[in-house]
């Protein structure tokens, strides 16, 4: 595949300027509060700095003399998860092998969290974005497009990105462990995850998920959508107000792993016994599910391996050097032994 270019136009002082009548200097000027000007002349720089969306090199004098910015600003929910922290890690080790510093920024999982933070570090002159997520705010998007820097969209695949794109498709890894699961008999299968305000990956999951289990003629009893973070209290909990609501539930599928092995301590605690009494899945693999008694039946994702990925895209646009706009790193079923008739068992 032929190398994308780059289409992102950056806003520049002059258009700023030419937009409003003035000189370059006389734009610049208002923009570093100097004076020498009127006020009427201030309020036509700053309407067109709002207009055409220009954001000041606030680090100016930090790069004065350096040919090109080293910063690539980097985006994740959060750090609580450990899904997102093996992402960064991955990031931030391959990047620190090209003489490159990521920039963090938690978005909580919100819209407006996120455009706020590339407000603020495109101020920045940043060399690069890395972002989790594929959906952004109108602002965002047209704050990202104007930036006019390398820009690579992480963890759910899309086809159609803003410039660079490398994940996996979360509706497949959902349908596939629908499908898994039915497969081993189970038919009234419940979901513990949490809920958010926009369009994500867990829910894209569930979405995929929910489309095996019907079309293989099961059912999705209850799904429980917390308002809290996907760790392991919420799963400990979730589980106990799931089964508590459908007490003929066979299986618990959980948004991730953290999640599943809150449901594991639960199950156990109150003397249900797992796989036999019910099945238990989670997805991403984090590494300590291999080393619990009952190997976690699981959906493998290299998390590591994405933001290694996500980091390499990013130093080839800017060495100039071909790049895949989307790279797919792939998932594997790991069938465990928390549910019946698998091969772990």
């Amino acid at each position: 595949m032929d190398k994308k270019s780059n289409k992102n136009n950056k806003v520049s002082l002059s258009q700023v300027a030419e937009a409003a009548g003035v000189s370059k200097m006389t734009a610049s000027r208002v923009l570093r509060g100097e004076g020498g000007y009127s006020e009427k002349t201030r309020v036509k720089v700053m309407a067109q700095v709002d207009q055409l969306g220009y954001l000041p090199n606030r680090l100016a004098t930090v790069f004065a003399g350096d040919k090109n910015s080293t910063f690539i600003g980097v985006s994740i929910p959060d750090l609580g998860n450990e899904v997102f922290s093996q992402v960064l890690e991955g990031i931030d080790r391959k990047l620190g092998t090209f003489g490159h510093q990521s920039v963090l920024g938690l978005t909580q999982h919100t819209l407006q969290e996120e455009e706020d933070w590339i407000k603020t570090v495109l101020s920045w002159q940043p060399a690069g974005l890395i972002l989790t997520g594929r959906y952004h705010s109108a602002r965002a998007s047209d704050m990202l497009r104007n930036a006019g820097i390398p820009i690579v969209e992480i963890w759910d695949l899309n086809s159609s990105p803003l410039d660079m794109s490398v994940g996996i498709n979360h509706f497949d890894s959902g349908f596939d462990m629908g499908r898994y699961l039915v497969g081993c008999g189970y038919q009234k299968i419940g979901y513990v995850g949490t809920s958010h305000d926009t369009a994500n990956a867990a829910t894209t999951r569930l979405d995929g998920f929910c489309k095996a289990v019907e079309g293989g003629g099961g059912e999705v009893t209850r799904q429980l959508c917390l308002h809290d973070t996907a760790t392991y209290y919420p799963g400990y909990y979730g589980t106990e107000q799931l089964l508590a609501s459908a007490k003929d539930i066979e299986c618990i599928f959980f948004q991730n792993d953290s999640m599943a092995f809150g449901g594991l301590q639960y199950c156990g605690a109150k003397g249900l016994e797992v796989p036999k009494d019910i099945g238990i899945a989670g997805w991403g693999d984090l590494p300590v599910a291999s080393v619990l008694s009952k190997r976690l039946t699981s959906m493998h994702v290299s998390h590591l391996k994405l933001g290694q990925a996500a980091a390499e895209m990013m130093m080839a646009r800017l060495s100039d050097e071909p790049v895949e706009p989307c790279r797919d790193i792939g998932f594997r079923l790991i069938p465990g032994s928390t549910v019946r008739n698998t091969k772990g068992r």
